[in-house]
């Protein structure tokens, strides 16, 4: 049973605007951590090629959290229609992140703002994935204005659009992929062939929502920055200069809505990256583009609530 019912994404959207995501709550995301954690050694340990079980591991995982979710909804329609409603709106409500990001972003901000760049460093190391011990204020600020074009995606577009094809179970499959690439998904000794599955996974998963991006994030260009043209051009000249197939594509596009050049070389893991730079043709941003990343990111995400959501309700009436 998935439910379809109108008010499910739009109140599940509202509730992450309001809340974000508290620390003193549960929170299924970090279920999911503990899962990978916790079950690693175990498949591990199973005498087959490192990529077989490391497949093996992300398909239990992958269905495990589907199968929950589909029978806590099951469970919930049958002690009442209402409580159902209830429990899609708050699991739909932990697969997205709007406030958390934009939080998170703005942390980044404050301590720049202060000339604190010890303290700017820490903060964008939470968000971004390379070494930032060595990096200027341009290079933190970038590293802010990319996690939040890149989590866009992961963040929003995605579990929204999962969401509104398959509720609740389904952006609770899609939260457990991007989970397992952030845990297992990397190119190194450890997990080369054991992440390999769940890193592909993961691309596939959000090959079309990241490319989906690029027309939602142009409109938010246009209406705020009057520069949507920009944003849409960068990102088809520009999406495929990254070494992930989709993160290239939302960070393009804000790097031609905001004007700024981002990516580019840096180190991971101590190990020099030669990535190509993305908005070749703009300065380095900087302290006021953070602001203005969050803000396109937030008009982006309303626009695309719209957008599912008006799917949602033409899918309710096709079935009706």
């Amino acid at each position: 049973m998935i439910s379809l019912d109108w008010h499910i994404l739009p109140l599940a959207f509202l509730l992450d605007l309001v809340l974000g995501d508290p620390l003193n709550l549960p929170h299924p995301i970090r279920w999911m951590g503990n899962a990978i954690s916790i079950l690693e050694p175990f498949f591990r340990k199973i005498r087959l090629p490192l990529a077989v079980s490391g497949a093996a591991f992300t398909g239990v995982l992958v269905i495990g959290a589907f199968m929950l979710t589909h029978l806590i909804i099951v469970s919930a329609q049958f002690l009442h229609p209402v409580l159902r409603a209830v429990m899609e709106v708050i699991i739909i409500y932990y697969a997205v992140s709007v406030r958390s990001l934009v939080q998170a972003a703005t942390a980044v901000y404050h301590a720049l703002k202060n000339a604190d760049l010890p303290d700017a460093r820490k903060k964008v190391s939470f968000i971004i994935g390379r070494d930032t011990g060595s990096l200027d204020a341009a290079g933190v600020t970038g590293g802010a204005v990319e996690s939040v074009a890149e989590n866009l995606v992961d963040g929003v577009i995605s579990p929204l659009f999962f969401a509104c094809i398959g509720g609740a179970p389904l952006a609770m499959a899609y939260k457990m992929i991007n989970t397992l690439d952030s845990m297992i998904g990397y190119k190194n000794e450890k997990y080369e062939r054991f992440g390999k599955f769940a890193a592909r996974l993961d691309d596939a998963a959000n090959y079309l929502p990241a490319r989906l991006s690029v027309p939602v994030i142009s409109v938010a260009a246009q209406v705020y920055l009057r520069n949507g043209m920009s944003a849409f051009k960068t990102a088809a000249l520009e999406g495929a200069n990254h070494t992930s197939p989709n993160a290239g594509y939302p960070e393009a596009a804000f790097a031609g809505a905001l004007n700024v050049k981002l990516n580019g070389p840096n180190f991971y893991g101590g190990r020099l990256v030669d990535k190509p730079f993305i908005g070749i043709r703009f300065d380095r941003p900087d302290l006021l583009h953070i602001k203005k990343a969050c803000n396109l990111m937030m008009l982006s995400a309303s626009i695309w609530l719209l957008v599912v959501w008006a799917l949602n309700i033409l899918i309710i009436l096709f079935l009706r």
